[in-house]
């Protein structure tokens, strides 16, 4: 028998979210997490399960409902299917241009000639859930089929690897690292490798793993200037990233920003135009994703 609690919640509470590890330290079978957007139309309403192979304590409920503003719980329980298989049953794959990302239970989904990768929706976030990392699948895909061709790569808060995987599968001979500032984000970036056979390491068609809080790594340093940086992470780290951004990339090089509103969008543009970085696309819909390029190479996008 297993159990999901339910509970409704604000993005940021849901971004907040500790580690199961961190919340269940002593439990031999805590559960698994899930946060999701049910609605992309309404931005900030997301949702918190937590699912159970036992029956869940009061005190874990109240926990929880703390860790979720207080929000009351709606409990299903649900049988004897493998309570792993049902935390991620209602998670559809994603289309974006060329790419299709799935869950375990969606492997034989995936459509004739896509670029597929599989992702534990229980794991991290950046699953493809998120019109954040569509809208970043998108915009590579957009790249490649302009024809840019890209030979160092980072991609700054990774969470589970997956745009890392994309820009790898766009153009394999690249030299490519993925950060992120939870060790345990880089944990999972190398069980998805692992899953998904994207070779690990620091050469040409290899990718490099590493914890950093933004720019703040000699292993990035070492590693510049990058020609495709990829950050989908919030508007107020990507304004404040702006001038390490611009110091870390080559002249010709793109960037491509998520994690914001569209009334942000003008505001983190315009940090970027202040370091020479001019917008080539703005991207559409509530959560815009942008790509940017120095003022002599930018083009538009098709």
């Amino acid at each position: 028998m297993s159990w999901r609690v339910t509970f409704h919640c604000t993005r940021a509470e849901a971004e907040a979210m500790p580690e199961v590890d961190d919340l269940f330290p002593h439990d031999d079978s805590p559960p698994v997490l899930v946060v999701d957007e049910p609605d992309p139309a309404q931005p900030d309403d997301w949702r918190l399960h937590a699912y159970f192979e036992r029956e869940p304590t009061l005190e874990e409920l109240k926990m929880l409902s703390r860790l979720a503003g207080g929000s009351a719980p709606h409990i299903d329980r649900l049988g004897e299917d493998d309570w792993v298989t049902m935390s991620q049953q209602g998670l559809e794959p994603i289309r974006a241009g060329r790419f299709f990302v799935h869950t375990p239970t969606h492997r034989e989904a995936v459509p004739e000639g896509a670029v597929a990768f599989e992702i534990d929706a229980g794991l991290a976030f950046g699953t493809g859930q998120h019109a954040t990392t569509a809208g970043c699948l998108s915009a590579l895909d957009h790249l490649a089929k302009d024809g840019a061709d890209f030979s160092n790569i980072a991609d700054i808060g990774t969470g589970t690897g997956l745009l890392a995987f994309a820009a790898m599968a766009l153009w394999p001979k690249a030299r490519c690292i993925a950060t992120d500032v939870d060790p345990i984000a880089i944990d999972v970036t190398r069980d998805n490798a692992a899953i998904n056979r994207v070779p690990l390491g620091g050469g040409g068609g290899e990718l490099l793993l590493c914890v950093a809080d933004g720019m703040e790594s000699e292993v990035l340093v070492a590693r510049a200037p990058f020609d495709l940086l990829i950050a989908n992470i919030l508007a107020g780290p990507l304004i404040e990233l702006a001038p390490a951004f611009a110091k870390a990339v080559a002249p010709d090089a793109k960037l491509i920003l998520a994690g914001l509103l569209d009334t942000q969008a003008e505001t983190v543009a315009a940090a970027y135009a202040a370091q020479g970085m001019m917008l080539v696309h703005g991207g559409s819909g509530e959560w815009p994703t942008l790509v940017l390029g120095s003022s002599s190479s930018a083009q538009s996008l098709s």
